[in-house]
């Protein structure tokens, strides 16, 4: 690893979705010049949504792609700073600061840091996903469902989310499949008894020991149909792909207008491991919380955490944002107490420069 500092910044964000760029324009205003490293997918996953209807300020609703952009002028125009690249290592120093590796070698120091880096749903890997995403396929049910009314919904998964999303779907769905690759579901009880109800009641119907193998469709029109594998012993794909069971392997063509994955997501935190800050069983960043300040501190002090890499419930676009400002005004507090203590690394360079 490279030894050699590119530059020293105040507030360093890794990151590039609402919450990062959120906590941009409050940190430059500020002045706290904040540098936000963009990851490899600029943006975050607001990116992937066609229309955003449910963030505040746009009655007539807003593509995602659009309001990232109209964000990242904003925070440019308060004078943060946007780069391309990925944080590979983070790691407190003795001095008091942060050295930050990317993965091309550049090298940053910084006096904070923000984590806003999010989390990545996990998805198949089948055809049509690439292709669809945002159009028909999404990850987010509270986001996209509404653009969908009257149309039959697919939700993949089995656990909590899945149970959620599906009852959630509901209110818009003709009807809401739920397809699981095994027999029996991995959500809590309260939740699959949640969902009995609604399939005897007509709304949900649940499709076990079946699994999505494609999606057609097109950018133009949507989905148009799925195709689905179904084995009576679960892990149908496995199935159909070893000869000895692929003729047990019932393979159909599924109408449907909408799939929504709900399998999981995976926190992008592997990049701060050197730190020693505290993550939750899944991978999430923990922070403070607590009703005063300082609720976006980590374990690790001076480094703050916002965003779907900190918030496994919510993950919503108006509350990364405001987590993102929580972010901002903490790291703007700590930054204030050292430059009082004179204890900034940059107030050290500039006293070097001085006595020169």
């Amino acid at each position: 690893m490279s030894d050699e500092i590119l530059e020293h910044r105040r507030l360093l964000i890794a990151g590039s979705g609402i919450a990062a760029l959120s906590a941009a324009i409050y940190a430059a205003r500020s002045n706290n010049e904040p540098l936000l490293i963009e990851g490899d997918e600029p943006g975050g996953q607001l990116t992937l949504t066609t229309d955003v209807e449910n963030y505040p300020g746009f009655a007539e609703g807003i593509s995602g792609p659009e309001l990232i952009s109209e964000m990242r002028s904003q925070a440019e125009t308060f004078g943060a700073e946007l780069r391309s690249g990925i944080v590979e290592d983070v790691q407190a120093a003795p001095e008091g600061h942060f050295r930050v590796a990317l993965t091309n070698g550049d090298v940053y120091t910084a006096d904070a840091v923000i984590a806003a880096s999010g989390a990545s749903a996990r998805t198949l890997g089948v055809p049509g996903e690439d292709e669809l995403m945002g159009y028909g396929l999404s990850t987010c049910a509270t986001c996209d469902g509404a653009f969908f009314r009257g149309e039959d919904m697919l939700v993949v998964g089995g656990g909590d989310a899945a149970m959620e999303e599906a009852t959630f779907l509901t209110k818009f769905a003709d009807t809401v499949y739920v397809a699981h690759r095994r027999e029996e579901f991995r959500a809590e009880d309260v939740w699959i008894e949640r969902v009995r109800d609604k399939a005897e009641a007509g709304e949900i119907e649940l499709l076990t020991n079946t699994e999505l193998t494609a999606i057609h469709g097109s950018v133009e029109d949507g989905i148009d149909h799925v195709t689905l594998v179904e084995h009576p012993d679960g892990h149908p794909k496995a199935k159909l792909e070893d000869p000895a069971t692929a003729d047990a392997v019932d393979e159909y063509d599924f109408d449907v207008g909408a799939v929504f994955y709900a399998i999981g997501h995976t926190p992008n935190t592997g990049y701060l491991e050197g730190t020693g800050v505290e993550l939750d069983d899944a991978g999430y960043l923990l922070t403070q919380d607590g009703r005063g300040g300082n609720q976006t501190a980590t374990a690790v002090e001076g480094l703050f955490g916002a965003g779907d890499v900190v918030d496994h419930h919510y993950q919503q676009a108006a509350t990364a944002g405001g987590m993102g400002v929580k972010a901002a005004l903490d790291a703007d507090e700590y930054l204030s107490g050292l430059a009082q203590a004179g204890e900034l690394f940059e107030a050290d360079v500039d006293a070097a420069t001085a006595d020169d």
